[in-house]
Formats: structure tokens, sequence, C-alpha cells
């Protein structure tokens, strides 16, 4: 994500309440000896940051996405309608009496569990909690499908910005980071829970429906487009997105055989998205640094409607109004670290944007204008005593993930970094995490570790200065 500012509001209770403990594992019933004791599944990932994203108890291993959006009426409230069939495919991670699902504003009409119909109640404004029966033993491999719908709105995360599925008059901006994947279907909603994807998005005649992999087809019948996406590659639920707009698609090939499906609105001029022309040439540069690129295509979709930000939705990076060339090339270099690679908590977001923003800075280098070690010595030029240093960026809290901090000083952390173990350390440590960890997600604790060991040397006062200090490094 790029975010230029911070915003200031009263702490949510769901942050600052408990965390939701996970249950124990299942054992022995009492006085069956070998029989399984069947569990609820956890409400929540363990993510202290956010204690109700995501489930415990199993693993999401795809989602098959049936939607059908009626955006609003040009005289009407800023509402649409969505209906939904999601049929997700998932594994007990242990052996359940019950599980949770993240569902926020919309309603479960209906629940079934490997084709049998499944006992299900709404908790709280997140959980939807299903009991199948039989019950689900460690091990098994299920469908869930969960017919759903309701009106849609405009929602707003932690900070009050917007995300999830936020309505347009022609269409809707989907764009849902750090957790608002729940406010169009029914998710475990958390990094560490990725699965495949698949799309039928069916919209009013005129509209396109643009979500994230390749276009397998669109068909038009009575008065209706459905079109058909695929997203084979695996996937964070905030990273996933259905946006729906006067979008017109133009496609291309990176010199290393990338399909690019670009989608920009109608509305806004040729400048808007001229700097996607540098994709190709940009995803030659990081490819360099990084290796292949991961997934089956990239895009962009650039709608001329706001939600103040861009976001990296995996292979099809969001722009609000305009892809300027810096923010281009800050979340092309997501969709290696952020969306291949991604937090394990989302305390850890400073890897994520530390890297799309160092990776900006060595872009522009690249192309003859300011130098990263300039970019470093202009963050290192902030007084001591400015509060952009008041904050532990290695543990920013959850009012503070998109803290100008967590880009800049990550960034100029990653540079002192490079300077610190060496060019051929560094390069190897970066290529290791992007590779070890594809697919997956890495902590800031084993990014730690694995950079001692890359480099062999002691980094225990480098890190503690740098991410785990909240004031100006000034000796490490």
């Amino acid at each position: 994500m790029h975010r230029r500012g911070m915003r200031r509001i009263v702490p949510s209770a769901m942050v600052l309440g408990a965390l939701v403990a996970t249950p124990l594992a299942a054992d022995a019933a009492p006085g069956r000896p070998g029989e399984p004791r069947y569990t609820e599944g956890a409400a929540g990932a363990g993510d202290p940051y956010l204690p109700l994203a995501g489930n415990g108890g199993i693993d999401v291993e795809h989602y098959d996405l049936d939607l059908t959006y009626t955006n609003p009426a040009a005289d009407g409230p800023l509402e649409g309608e969505l209906e939904g069939v999601a049929t997700l495919t998932l594994t007990a991670t242990k052996d359940l009496d019950s599980f949770n699902l993240d569902l926020r504003g919309l309603e479960a009409s209906s629940v079934t569990v490997a084709g049998k119909r499944a006992r299900f109640q709404t908790e709280g404004d997140n959980e939807l909690v299903i009991s199948p029966r039989p019950k689900l033993k460690k091990g098994r491999t299920v469908d869930v499908v969960v017919t759903y719908g309701g009106t849609t709105g405009r929602p707003t995360d932690l900070e009050g910005a917007l995300y999830g599925w936020v309505t347009t008059r022609d269409g809707a901006m989907v764009v849902s980071q750090p957790d608002g994947s729940a406010t169009w279907f029914p998710v475990s909603d958390h990094p560490t829970d990725k699965a495949s994807y698949s799309f039928e998005i069916t919209v009013p005649e005129g509209l396109v429906a643009v979500a994230n992999g390749t276009l397998e087809g669109s068909e038009t019948r009575r008065g209706r487009t459905t079109w058909t996406w695929d997203a084979p590659d695996p996937m964070a639920a905030y990273l996933a997105t259905a946006s729906v707009g006067d979008f017109e698609l133009s496609t291309s090939t990176t010199p290393s055989g990338v399909p690019i499906i670009d989608a920009v609105d109608a509305d806004l001029p040729p400048s808007a998205s001229a700097d996607l022309a540098l994709t190709g040439e940009m995803m030659t540069f990081y490819e360099g640094l990084f290796g292949d690129y991961p997934f089956v295509a990239y895009g962009a979709i650039v709608d001329d409607d706001s939600v103040g930000y861009a976001l990296e939705t995996q292979t099809r990076s969001f722009f609000s109004r305009a892809a300027r060339e810096s923010t281009v090339a800050h979340e092309l270099v997501h969709q290696w670290i952020g969306d291949d690679v991604s937090v394990y908590r989302w305390a850890d977001i400073w890897h994520n944007e530390g890297w799309a923003t160092y990776g900006s800075w060595l872009w522009t280098e690249e192309q003859g204008g300011r130098t990263a070690q300039e970019r470093f010595e202009s963050v290192m030029a902030i007084p001591a005593d400015d509060s952009f240093w008041a904050l532990e960026i290695g543990d920013p809290g959850p009012l503070n993930l998109f803290h100008p901090a967590i880009y800049s000083r990550s960034a100029a952390m990653l540079h002192a970094l490079r300077a610190e173990i060496g060019e051929d350390a560094f390069w190897a440590l970066t290529r290791t995490v992007v590779d070890d960890y594809a697919g997956s997600s890495i902590s800031t604790a084993e990014y730690e570790a694995l950079a001692a060991q890359v480099s062999g040397q002691d980094l225990d006062t480098f890190f503690e200065v740098w991410l785990h200090t909240p004031e100006k490094p000034t000796d490490w």
C-alpha cells in the first residue's frame, strides 16, 4: 500500500480488546480413550493487532466466488446490492465441532459442508460460526458453500480510511488491507491463510468486473455480463479484488513473457495511466533484483474514484485516479515482497512497505534520478526531536500501520543494512527471503535471524536500534 499520511482516530474496541486465544489441539475425550475431543475453531488467527481477523482450526485452500452485483441508481443512495455464493475448499487442522469465517455487513442465508446443510449463526459484527454435522476430523478436506448477500456501502478501516467493498456510482473499488475482505465474502481474513481464487462476477451490461489473475472470458445475457477470472497462485485475502466500473481493458506482455492486463476508467485522461507504459521495463529491472516474477499475470486498475491510496492487489495493482511512476514501481515491488512473501503478523508490515519504498528508490536511481544514498541521507536529515522518529517500526501498533516512518524509516534501515553487511550478503539475503518464503509469510524475528545467518554477523544491536527503538538511529 502507498499512503501519504497518517490519521488519528479513537482506538477501536476490537483492537484494544483481549487477544482471542487459540484453543488447544484436540485430545482424547474423558472416559472414551482413543476418541477425539472436538473443539471450536478459534475466532481469530492470533494476530494481536486484529484479534478477530482470520480463523483458527482451518486452512482454506481455494475460494470460488460467484458474485452478482448491482451498482447504485444514478439518483439514489450510494449503496449497491451484492449477492454471492462462496465455495471454500478447506482442511480442518484439528478435530472441529464448529469453525468460524469472517463476514461483515452481509448476511448468510444457507451453509453446506461436504454437501450437507450445516447450522450457522452470526456472532458480533464479524463472525460467521458454522457447526457441521458430522463434525470435522483433523485432516479432512471439504467444500463449504455459503450463500449470502446484502447492501454494500463504503466501509472504513481502523484509521477511518475507505476499504473493502467500496461502493461507487458506477460500480465498486475493492481494496481490503488489512482486514476488509470480510465486507464482500466469507473468508479467513489473515495473510497466514493463503489460497487460490476463481471468480465469476456478474454486473449490469456495459460495466467491467476486474479481478486477480487471468481473464478467462466474459458472456452477456439478458442485460448482464459475467466476467470470469482465475488466480491460481496462493494469495492473502486482503489482496483479492473484484472491482467494477466503466473500465477499458488493454493487454501487453513484458520482455520476460508475463501477460499484462490493465483496466483504466474510461473517464480518465491518458495522462492518468501513461506511466503504466513503464511496467515492462520495471519488471525487467526488478526481476534482476528479486528473480522471476512470481505470478501468472500482472496489470493495474486505475479508477476515477478514490480511496486515497494505492494498493498492491495481487497481480493487478489498484490506483486511485492516477498511476504515477514512483507508485507504479512501489506496487510492483510488492508483488514479490508483500504479496508472494507476506507478513506473518501485521506488526511485521515494515518489511512490506520498507522494501516497496526502497525498491522505488532503486528504480529512480536506475533512471538517473536521486540515488538511494541521497534518499537515505534525506531521511537521516530529519531532526532527532521530530515525531517521525517516535515510533517503533518493528511493532508500530494497529493505528500506525501506515505511518510515514513505516515507509521511509524502513527503507532507510534496508539501505543501512546493505552498507552494514555488504552488497553480496545483502542481495543474497534478499534472494533467500524471496525464494524460501515464496507463497508464505515471514516474521520480523525470522528476518533478523536469517540476516545474521546469511551475513555471518552479529546484528542484534543493528536491529535493536533500527527496528525496536523509537528514536533516531545514530550509532549501530
